[in-house]
């Protein structure tokens, strides 16, 4: 029996300018298991955003299918996929995307805002989440008194707070230095290793190839290299 989790069959998603067709993912086909770091390389246009919001549910595709645990996405109806998005899947963008008059602590809360999660056990978890990525003493701090990497990892946490089963980051190092950079894929990779699944959307192919546990590289909407680490999450050596 298969141990893919996350499945792709001759995915594509092609877009028309005019007379031209670009294609963005072009008949990709794909098993990611369940407990990998995922590294998706590879140049501005070569369709590895896409290639993220396809598997996460906030696009579809032109053709082809995506299977998640058995159920194929595109099957579901709009509030079946809100609630896959909701419920099964952690989001973390290259713009941290905080409200600036909002507490870290408040901004992580937001996630429990919209599913009834009462006011209290918000509270509660979003301290925890905050507290376990090493934010306990910034649980009042608005985003501008923060670091770039301080709030990336708050954003992280709202995208954790959640409880997915799957954690998306598209180009999450994009807008820090290099320092912070490693300490927020050495973060991924210490979530990994906790049992995340964990799928990263990378320029940095060193950075990848460095921290996830498989890296692919796309060009034109095509993965042209798929290539397994020899570690199982972290630093390699």
């Amino acid at each position: 029996m298969s141990s893919e989790w996350i499945r792709t069959v001759a995915l594509c998603k092609h877009y028309h300018r005019g007379p031209q067709t670009i294609k963005a993912v072009d008949d990709v086909s794909l098993g990611i298991e369940r407990g990998e770091f995922l590294g998706i390389c590879g140049a501005s246009g070569s369709g590895k955003s896409t290639m993220l919001n396809l598997l996460a549910g906030l696009d579809s595709p032109t053709s082809g299918s995506i299977e998640v645990d058995g159920r194929l996405l595109g099957s579901l109806s709009r509030r079946q996929l809100a609630a896959y998005r909701a419920h099964r899947v952690g989001m973390v963008f290259q713009s941290f995307n905080l409200i600036g008059h909002r507490t870290a602590q408040e901004n992580v809360e937001l996630a429990l805002y919209f599913n009834n999660t009462p006011h209290r056990e918000r509270r509660v978890r979003a301290a925890e989440v905050l507290e376990q990525l090493g934010l306990g003493d910034r649980l009042g701090h608005c985003p501008a008194d923060l670091s770039g990497g301080e709030q990336q990892r708050v954003a992280i946490a709202r995208a954790l707070v959640k409880r997915p089963e799957i954690l998306f980051a598209d180009e999450p190092t994009g807008n820090l230095d290099q320092e912070n950079s490693q300490q927020i894929c050495r973060l991924l990779a210490s979530l990994n290793r906790g049992g995340l699944t964990v799928i990263i959307v990378t320029h940095d192919i060193d950075l990848a190839e460095k921290y996830t546990t498989r890296t692919i590289r796309m060009h034109y909407g095509a993965v042209v290299s798929d290539v397994k680490g020899s570690t199982t999450g972290g630093e390699r050596p």
